[in-house]
């Protein structure tokens, strides 16, 4: 058999259909636009939070001591001035240390607030680049708008594209989506969006090992840090000109789908506009993994009832959704905080016992507490089908589970069921107001009450802050 070596002239439909979207489509929803305004403020919330964390910290900054960068990405509640894949790294993996930004389920599950990394780190630099020059720079308008564009591009790729069930990591959505976005603020046109998108896909993902018994650890706190720098970095290559591989997905024997996705085409469930940031799931009460929400929701419900009588306990019984037994039930030690919030029976456990789950509560200070594994070793985790279905049902997205407890006696107590979490498009007006407390908090958590104040008043006006200046915006966090 003969084979040619002609360079192919069609490019995947897939690359093609995410550098249209971001480089043509225009938001015209009011209701992605509000909800974006929120996610930047929490997510940034739940960065700064993070910085109280050693774990975290040591991660951060530039990669040699010392070093600064003129024009560089700033790292918000940090002094850190960096080049803006260094700065994505930091940003991100701020965001996604405690599990407590936004959350999107699907086939494939993940965490789109995640390329703020990547959004915000290009956004200063390239506004700083811009007034120099005598331009104007960006907006925070600008960021929301590739906010709402990332969560897009990474959310309906994961409506149907399931990368966990090869042994992916999610965060290979979090690169191409912010690959997408930054190849267009960094002033790059079709070709070069397409040509990042290429390299992004080809770059492949690191596998999912990191976050399952027995190997789960703190490498899926700064994956997405990482996911969103390695974008960065692709899209300012190809704004110098690098190539891309028009069929890095479809190439037989070599591309992505043949030799990664058991030769599945990956695709487009809907069309892209501005559907999953409307339907982003918010982590407002507890930082958890979010199959976990509801069911640490009905075990704070049953604390007053079980708190006195722990030790009188026969059984608890678990009631959830497929994904969540196949992601987080999890019996046997648990070694380290990321195992520990990753595990539906730890959380219930501590929802039960502390009526409240808190990020120190996984750390190994909380954990030595005798009673959290006594009560784990009682659960039994049962999958309602009903659950599983409505969880995919893209009208529902719930993520339901139910707790109900035994005990000797023969008595229980109810069996209370949450089917939506708070953060959930259903129960948005009900969260607004605790999003903007968990935000007021976390800033104090790092900042004087003054600063804080300062950061409140100029970021819950939303049209002023659409407004506002990237690089003034990043300086009310300095």
């Amino acid at each position: 058999m003969i084979k040619t070596n002609e360079r192919p002239t069609n490019v995947d439909h897939l690359l093609e259909d995410i550098a249209d979207y971001v480089l043509d489509w225009k938001i015209t929803s009011n209701e992605a636009f509000k909800t974006a305004h929120y996610v930047l403020l929490d997510t940034l919330g739940c960065g700064i939070l993070a910085l109280r964390y050693p774990e975290c910290t040591k991660l951060l900054g530039p990669l040699v001591p010392g070093t600064t960068v003129p024009k560089g990405s700033r790292v918000p509640g940090t002094s850190y001035v960096l080049d803006p894949v260094r700065g994505a790294f930091n940003i991100g993996c701020m965001i996604r240390w405690l599990d407590y930004n936004d959350t999107w389920l699907a086939a494939e599950w993940g965490h789109p607030s995640d390329n703020l990394g990547g959004i915000l780190a290009v956004a200063d630099y390239v506004s700083q680049v811009r007034l120099e020059e005598g331009k104007e720079p960006l907006a925070v308008r600008d960021v929301l708008e590739m906010m709402i564009k990332a969560h897009e591009i990474q959310g309906v790729l994961a409506l149907e594209n399931s990368l966990n069930r090869v042994g992916l990591d999610h965060v290979l959505f979090v690169k191409v989506a912010t690959t997408a976005v930054v190849t267009k603020m960094l002033g790059g046109g079709r070709e070069e969006i397409i040509n990042a998108l290429s390299n992004a896909w080809i770059d492949n993902s690191s596998l999912r090992t990191y976050r399952h018994a027995p190997n789960t650890g703190s490498r899926k706190s700064w994956a997405a840090g990482d996911a969103t720098s390695r974008g960065v970095l692709l899209a300012m290559m190809a704004v110098k000109g690098e190539m891309g591989y028009p069929q890095a997905l479809s190439a037989p024997g070599w591309g992505f789908q043949d030799v990664l996705f058991k030769k599945q085409e990956l695709k487009l469930a809907r069309p892209l506009d501005s559907y999953v940031m409307e339907n982003v799931l918010f982590k407002v009460a507890y930082p958890a993994e979010f199959h976990a929400q509801t069911a640490a929701e009905c075990a704070v419900k049953l604390h007053p009832q079980i708190k006195d009588r722990l030790d009188e306990i026969d059984r608890i019984t678990i009631t959830t959704h497929e994904s969540a037994i196949r992601i987080i039930d999890k019996k046997g030690p648990l070694h380290n905080p990321a195992d520990r919030d990753h595990s539906l029976q730890y959380i219930t456990a501590i929802g039960l016992i502390k009526g409240d789950i808190r990020a120190e509560y996984y750390e190994k200070e909380t954990a030595v507490d005798e009673r959290i594994d006594r009560l784990r070793d009682k659960m039994e985790v049962i999958e309602n089908k009903q659950y599983s279905i409505d969880y995919l049902d893209p009208s529902k997205r719930s993520i339901a589970n139910a707790v109900q407890v035994h005990f000797m006696d023969g008595t229980s107590t109810e069996n209370v069921e949450c089917e939506y979490p708070l953060g959930h498009r259903f129960r948005r007006e009900e969260a607004i107001p605790l999003i903007k407390k968990k935000f007021s908090n976390n800033l104090r958590a790092h900042f004087t009450n003054k600063q804080s104040e300062k950061i409140e008043e100029e970021c819950f006006d939303k049209e002023k802050l659409e407004q506002m200046h990237v690089k003034q915006f990043l300086e009310l966090f300095l």
